[in-house]
């Protein structure tokens, strides 16, 4: 996704550098009734080279693995890590989810698994969560609308071809518009944990007695300032003016090593270190709920990115139910014995 090419561009530049030679990975979940779940893990890369510090999930040499390649018309050659690992119940997942050494493992995820009871059948629930990582950001529900949302978290594969298919023109005019709303978005995140780094680090100093309220109601102001001077604003931060016009000309000077730290903390708080990947769940039984998409393969899929925990937990849950025989045939056999009672007795009465 595009970003404003101030000093937040520095960073997403750096993140797409260091992101090139990931694999690209699918997490496929069989989910068993008795709460067992083999994880299959597809990795593809356009080079023989699978790194365990860029795997994107844990994995381990525990897991059963197979290497294969693929070779297109054109002669581009794709290496394929297959893996597959039983696990005995979710806490496995989450234990290995704790030791991860991996891409992602300075992200909190754990996995879930509840089986309800409920006579005619069984229902099952699994799910997938992703803690958030900011702790003052907004979410971005607050500047897309369902439409624009609903393409925020959809694959990319999927945007790809509504962009090139019968209503090209409409889906692209929503993927700008997407774009330019996350943009916002970004800002004013960075903004509200600029303000929360900088107060504290200023918390009890003369001359900060009001700093934190004037800039948390001078906010959305912030916010504009920075969208309105786009490449201008590395200047305005680094000779001061942009802090002397919210803070004062002496507070901008008393605290500018503390701004700055406090602008570190905040760019590095949003552009954390992710690789992505996405999410595949198999439910035993009727699928009867999910928040998932639907693949080509007719699979329930997640991208994960990292945009979507940024400032809400991800989750990524899916339900179903499988039917209880027993359960059908009990409650056949008493109907017959309550209606069979009664007929008896109708016939006693009668005589």
């Amino acid at each position: 996704m595009k970003r404003k090419s101030y000093k937040i561009f520095i960073s997403v530049i750096l993140m797409v550098v260091v992101s090139c030679d990931e694999p690209e990975t699918i997490v496929t979940n069989y989910v068993h009734p008795d709460g067992t779940v083999t994880r299959k893990i597809e990795m593809r890369n356009i080079r023989n080279n699978f790194e365990k510090s860029d795997f994107q999930v844990p994995f381990d040499s525990t897991w059963a693995v197979e290497d294969s390649i693929e070779i297109n018309r054109k002669g581009d050659t794709t290496w394929i890590k297959r893996a597959e690992k039983q696990f005995m119940s979710v806490d496995e997942i989450n234990l290995a989810y704790k030791t991860d050494s991996g891409a992602n493992k300075e992200i909190s995820r754990q996995a879930a698994f509840k089986k309800s009871f409920k006579w005619f059948n069984t229902e099952f629930r699994f799910s997938e969560r992703i803690d958030k990582k900011l702790s003052f950001g907004y979410p971005v529900k607050d500047f897309l609308n369902k439409e624009e949302l609903l393409y925020f978290y959809s694959p990319d594969n999927v945007n790809l071809d509504k962009e090139n298919g019968p209503d090209s023109l409409k889906f692209r005019t929503l993927r700008d518009s997407v774009e330019k709303k996350t943009d916002s978005w970004v800002i004013k995140n960075i903004t509200s944990e600029w303000i929360e780094a900088f107060s504290n680090m200023t918390e009890g100093k003369t001359g900060n007695d009001t700093i934190k309220k004037t800039l948390k109601a001078r906010e959305d102001e912030i916010v504009k300032t920075i969208e309105m001077n786009g490449d201008k604003f590395d200047s305005l931060w680094s000779n001061g003016s942009f802090l002397k016009k919210f803070i004062g000309e002496a507070n901008s000077l008393k605290y500018k090593i503390e701004a700055d730290s406090a602008m570190e903390i905040s760019t590095n708080n949003i552009f954390i270190s992710f690789n992505n990947y996405s999410v595949r769940i198999v439910m035993p039984g009727k699928l009867i709920g999910t928040n998932g998409f639907i693949d080509s393969s007719r699979f329930l899929l997640w991208p994960v990115k990292s945009d979507y925990f940024l400032t809400e937990p991800y989750e990524m849950w899916a339900e179903s139910k499988i039917p209880n025989p027993w359960a059908w045939i009990v409650s056949g056999l008493f109907l017959v014995f309550v209606i069979t009672g009664v007929i008896v007795r109708r016939k006693r009465l009668s005589n």
